[in-house]
Parts: C-alpha cells; sequence; structure tokens
C-alpha cells in the first residue's frame, strides 16, 4: 500500500492485541519449503510485503505458492534456479533462497540482495560457509551465481559472528547435505530454533539449535508439513513501546514475554508496570517515564537491534537522560530527524543515540526512513500533541500488518491517507 499516516496524539492506549507470527521465521521458512517434497502449509501468516515478495520468488522460479486464507500453502517447490531480480532486490532475505535452490538443484541466480538502508550487511558469512560445504561463488555484475557441482557435503565451519541470516542460510544448506555439518558461533535468536524445528519436523536431523553449536546430520529427502510459526517478538515490543509512549494498559497475548525480556525489563526500569504470563504480557503507563541511562543491543538474548529505534520513541518524553548504542547496525537511527522534528531532543554519535529530556513532542510532518524507524516515528506521533503525518508508509507495511487498524482498536486516532495514484 504506500500513502500516509494521519495520527493525532495525546490518546492514550487501551485494549489487547494478538501478536501474529514473525516475519523473521515466516521468511526463511517459505525459504525452506524448496527443500520439501511435499506440500507445506504455513498457518496465521500475516499479510506483510516482505511475505508477498517471497511468495513472488517462489512463484518466479516455477513454484507453486499461495495464499488460502490466513494460511500460505506451498504445493510445488521451484523447478528453475534463477530467482526474479525485481523481488530479490527489494529485500535482504531472498538471500535465504540461494541456498536450499542450490541443495535441491545444483545451481541458484539471484541479484545481490536489498532492504532496509540502515547500514552494511554483507552476504560474506552465508557465502563463505556455503563454499565450505561444497559450493562455488561467483559475480558478474550484480548477479550472484552459486553452483554446487558435485552436491554439497558436511562440513565444519565456524562463524566469525552470530549471524541470523547466515546461521539461517548454513542450517538449509546442511538439512539435505551429503554427510554431518557441525556449525559453530551459531546465532541463538529463537528464529532460528523455529527454523529448525519446522525442518525437523519435515525430517531434518539438527541438534542444538538455539544454541551456539547446531549439528545437522544431512537427509536425502525432506517431507512437507503443517506448521505455525513463532508470534513475532518485535511486533510485540512495538505495541509495548507504543503503550509506554502514549501512556495507558495494553495486552500483548500469544507471544512469550521470554523472547523479548529485555525490552520489557527496561520499560520497567522507565516508570511502566510490566506482567508477564507464559505467553501475555501486561503494559501499563501512567504516570512520567523516567531515563534508564545507557542501553546497548546485542545478539540474542540481548536488546533486539530491531527494538532499538521503538525504544528511543518511547524515551523522547522521560523525563531524565537516555542513550542507545546499536551494536549490530552503523544506521540504525536514521529515524532521528524524524524525531527531531517531533520536538525530541536527540544527538547521534556514531552507533549511539542520546536522548535529553524533552518539555513535550508537538505533531510533525516525517518520513519514515526503513521499517523499525517508521514504526518508530509512528510511536512518536502517538505522544505528540496534534495531528502529525507519516510518510513513505511502505517500508511499514514490510512488517507490520494492519498496524493502524490495530493502533485504532486500541484507541489511537489513526488514519491511512493513499495519495492519488498510490
Amino acid at each position: 500500500m504506500a500513502g500516509d499516516f494521519i495520527i493525532t496524539g495525546g490518546r492514550p492506549l487501551s485494549g489487547t492485541v494478538r501478536i501474529p507470527a514473525a516475519k523473521n521465521s515466516v521468511l526463511p521458512l517459505l525459504a525452506a519449503t524448496i527443500l520439501c517434497s511435499g506440500p507445506v502449509r504455513l498457518r496465521n501468516v500475516p499479510p506483510l510485503a516482505d511475505v508477498d515478495t517471497s511468495l513472488r520468488l517462489l512463484r518466479g522460479a516455477g513454484g507453486a505458492a499461495c495464499r488460502q486464507g490466513g494460511d500460505v500453502l506451498v504445493e510445488r517447490a521451484p523447478t528453475t534456479c534463477r530467482l526474479d531480480a525485481k523481488a530479490a532486490a527489494q529485500m535482504r532475505a531472498s538471500i535465504l533462497f540461494c541456498a536450499p535452490l542450490l541443495a535441491r538443484l545444483g545451481r541458484a541466480e539471484t541479484v545481490l540482495p536489498g532492504g532496509c538502508r540502515i547500514g552494511a550487511r554483507p552476504v560474506d558469512l552465508h557465502l563463505s560457509g556455503l563454499k565450505a560445504l561444497g559450493a562455488q561463488c561467483r559475480e558478474e555484475g550484480e548477479r550472484l551465481i552459486l553452483t554446487a557441482p558435485s552436491g554439497l557435503r558436511g562440513a565444519d565451519i565456524t562463524l566469525r559472528f552470530p549471524s541470523v541470516g547466515a546461521t539461517e542460510t548454513l542450517l538449509l544448506a546442511a538439512a539435505t547435505a551429503q554427510g554431518s555439518t557441525t556449525l559453530r558461533g551459531a546465532a541463538r535468536e529463537p528464529e532460528i530454533a523455529d527454523l529448525a524445528a519446522f525442518l525437523c519436523r519435515c525430517g531434518a536431523s539438527i541438534r542444538g539449535a538455539g544454541t551456539s553449536t547446531i549439528r545437522v546430520e544431512g537427509r536425502r529427502t525432506l517431507a512437507g508439513c503443517t506448521f505455525a510459526p513463532m508470534a513475532d517478538r518485535i511486533v510485540a515490543s512495538t505495541y509495548a513501546c507504543a503503550c509506554a509512549a502514549a501512556g495507558g494498559r495494553v495486552e500483548l497475548t500469544g507471544c512469550a514475554p521470554a523472547t523479548y525480556a529485555p525490552l520489557l525489563e527496561i520499560l520497567a526500569q522507565m516508570g511502566c508496570s510490566v506482567e508477564c504470563g507464559p505467553e501475555t504480557a501486561v503494559i501499563s503507563r501512567f504516570g512520567a517515564l523516567h531515563g534508564v541511562g545507557k542501553v546497548f543491543t546485542g545478539v540474542y538474548p540481548a536488546l533486539a537491534t530491531d527494538a532499538a529505534p521503538l525504544l528511543a520513541a518511547a524515551m523522547l518524553t522521560a523525563r531524565s537522560e537516555s542513550s542507545i548504542e546499536d551494536v549490530i547496525f552503523e544506521r540504525r537511527f536514521a529515524c532521528a530527524e524524524g524525531f527531531a522534528a517531533f520536538g525530541g531532543r536527540v544527538e547521534t554519535a556514531g552507533r549511539t543515540l542520546h536522548i535529553a529530556p524533552a518539555r513535550r513532542l508537538s505533531a510533525a510532518e516525517v518520513r519514515a526512513p526503513d521499517l523499525r524507524g517508521g514504526a518508530a516515528l509512528v510511536i512518536a506521533a502517538l505522544a505528540a500533541e496534534g495531528t502529525s503525518r507519516v510518510r513513505e508508509t511502505g517500508f511499514i507495511d514490510r512488517g507490520y500488518a494492519d498496524f493502524a487498524r490495530k493502533l485504532g482498536q486500541l484507541g489511537a486516532q489513526i488514519t491511512r491517507e493513499m495519495r492519488p495514484g498510490a
């Protein structure tokens, strides 16, 4: 969709939000369906722009993939090795589709992937791991061509950084490779464990997912299955920060608070009331917010990099200083310009965003710079006095389904205005 969000701030939020399946789990799961000889049904997949792009990648390579109500059904794996260049360039996660194509067809062709402009996101870890498994890689202009003339073979691989994407790529490659693979220095994010659980449901043999050492025994073929992806801990973090910024009481259901515990702990230090159950978190904020000094993002189980702009938006109205350093991406806080337009007293220094107390936030017209930065500007607008406009909402559609409607159900005054010709 595109268009603008029109938001009148100053209204506290109240109600319940059920958290949908995680974008960061669904995308690698869709890539994994390429390995499956039978149909795959993913349950309750939200209508996100990135999901639509993934379905275009599957269909463009000859697969049969479609939506059926709230589910996604993949009935036939791709039959050609080339990914649609336009779709692949729109989304960084397109690199995940290369390893299963390589494993199934012996070749994969794509363009270097795109995504949000939040800093360098090289694919060298993906490629070096695939080379260790027997792949050959070459670039022809913007095209990336991977081949495995003798098939993929198990290997002992150590990642120099626990990259989520590289860990997912190597899991997908190793699942049907000949022999055993040991992956050391692996990412430990819950989405990794979700991918491994899906692959095991289809017949793979994977041990240690969710730890820094993963062992895979390659299987010749994988079957299909029906699978419910995990809930989206970043979407849950978004609504939690929206409640902290706007005030009120919001109940988040269907997502384990343990998966985004660092963010909830910081909100509690800022003055929010946080009550947690196994699959539920209740966030309340009726008094003033307080700064928490300096916090850092990090690899799981630390504060997620995707949550940093969201938390920063909640900190804008705190009565004392805070700062957030993102150790993953150097341009995570492109939303700082929008924060300043609202009256936020912010300053960026390298990878750190410093936030000083502001008397109040006022309405402004701002532009979403990326997915999470765009959501953070919506959060800031909820706390600002007057009516604001957030442009470039196509970024936000990549990770949030029905964002305006769901915030409206919580009491926010928000509408979407489409531009002529959009």
